[in-house]
């Protein structure tokens, strides 16, 4: 069932949506209403969102294939470095090496008598300098692909998008591909080498077909500010970005075939999940048929002290963590005590309730001006302990509370 999330900014609609994805490792997009138009105008039609959808889908089962070859092309990759490192006799050697000998004759023609080429020892040893890195810096000189000169875009996104037509993938496959002699290092050559041989492993058709499934079967499609395109009909002429977006998008989420370039995908079990704040529009003011294809209503309340106080302290990658962390790189260790974390907490709650309420974000804002000077100090500071305190917070803030026009600058 298709969900509608209503709730204010910054009150983490966007990321419950994420974190779903994450779970049921399914391809996810995130896209605004406002930025499509209705079919036949200019700007981006709606079907767009799945063709970018398939688009990720095709990336992730690539990476996801990659890793299973990774080692094999690591492998593949190693015996063409040592290839490069050791070459073979050329012809000319061969024919030298063919023909010397007492029976000349008996020689050139007895192909069973093995060619010396560089010996299993000498590879061995190399292989082992290379794995340990004693070779990362050498030059070495390889063959790689030229990559094509860059076009102009002479087309707008708008009728070519429809076609689903990439011109640049047609016009390039005209070209023959040509490759190029360069000198790299070791190191470097490793990594291309790498690439080069896990695209040879990789069967395209095989995660194009896997990337269709996954979008049709768990793909999840997050529109964001579907508020700013609900509102009254327009008295002069058509709508294109509002009620012609609602047009558009309905038979989407009720479920049809859109042409991608990796084949046609069916949008009927696509999970659609509709966002937006709702404070200026109603979600009654939704076209009445996009309101029946968002069975699911979610109201999220807003964030208050508590929820506060936990983002800041419980995530694995919490605020301020991320700020102990960036004072450490400058040799600066930074004490929060807990009482100075309620007071972050009971000072994002007041400035959101005087001021807009933009939820956490308010907290990015407040944690950047509480710690503006000692980041700027910060190489003065090496070596030091600071405990961030009450006192010190109310120190900071204090003057941003009192002033309400001095408050309006902390976005």
């Amino acid at each position: 069932k298709n969900i509608i999330m209503i709730g204010p900014t910054g009150v983490g609609k966007t990321e419950i949506a994420r974190r779903l994805a994450r779970l049921a490792h399914a391809p996810f997009l995130k896209v605004e209403a406002t930025k499509y138009t209705e079919v036949g105008y200019v700007g981006r039609d709606v079907e767009s969102m799945i063709r970018d959808l398939t688009d990720l889908a095709v990336n992730m089962v690539k990476k996801e294939e990659s890793e299973k070859v990774k080692n094999k092309a690591k492998e593949r990759a190693e015996e063409r470095l040592l290839d490069l490192l050791l070459p073979s006799p050329s012809r000319k050697e061969r024919r030298e090496i063919r023909g010397t000998g007492t029976n000349n004759a008996k020689v050139a023609h007895d192909q069973s008598i093995p060619l010396p080429g560089p010996s299993e020892s000498t590879r061995e040893k190399f292989r082992k300098m290379l794995r340990e890195g004693k070779l990362d810096n050498r030059i070495i000189e390889i063959e790689v692909e030229e990559k094509n000169i860059p076009m102009v875009e002479i087309f707008s996104g708008a009728g070519v998008e429809e076609m689903d037509i990439n011109i640049k993938d047609m016009l390039g496959s005209f070209f023959p591909k040509r490759s190029k002699r360069q000198k790299v290092t070791v190191k470097e050559a490793r990594e291309i080498l790498t690439l080069d041989e896990t695209q040879k492993l990789i069967d395209m058709d095989k995660v194009t077909e896997m990337a269709r499934m996954k979008v049709e079967q768990s793909g999840i499609v997050f529109i964001d500010e579907l508020d700013k395109v609900a509102g009254k009909p327009s008295e002069h002429g058509p709508d294109v970005s509002r009620e012609g977006v609602q047009r558009d998008i309905l038979p989407i989420v009720e479920g049809t075939t859109v042409n991608t370039k990796y084949g046609m995908v069916k949008t009927d079990h696509i999970l659609f999940i509709a966002a937006g704040a709702f404070h200026i529009s109603k979600p009654s003011d939704l076209i009445p048929e996009l309101q029946g294809r968002f069975p699911i209503r979610v109201e999220l309340s807003s964030l208050g002290r508590e929820e506060f106080i936990r983002i800041l302290k419980e995530p694995q990658n919490a605020l301020i963590k991320q700020y102990i962390a960036l004072m450490a790189t400058e040799g600066v260790t930074i004490h929060f005590e807990d009482e100075a974390v309620e007071e972050i907490a009971e000072t994002a709650v007041l400035i959101n309730d005087r001021m807009e309420n933009i939820g956490a974000r308010r907290l990015h804002t407040i944690m950047e001006k509480l710690l503006e000077e000692i980041s700027f100090n910060a190489p003065d500071l090496k070596g030091q302990k600071i405990t961030i305190t009450r006192d010190y917070v109310k120190e900071r803030l204090s003057h941003f509370i009192k002033d309400e026009d001095l408050s309006r600058y902390i976005l």
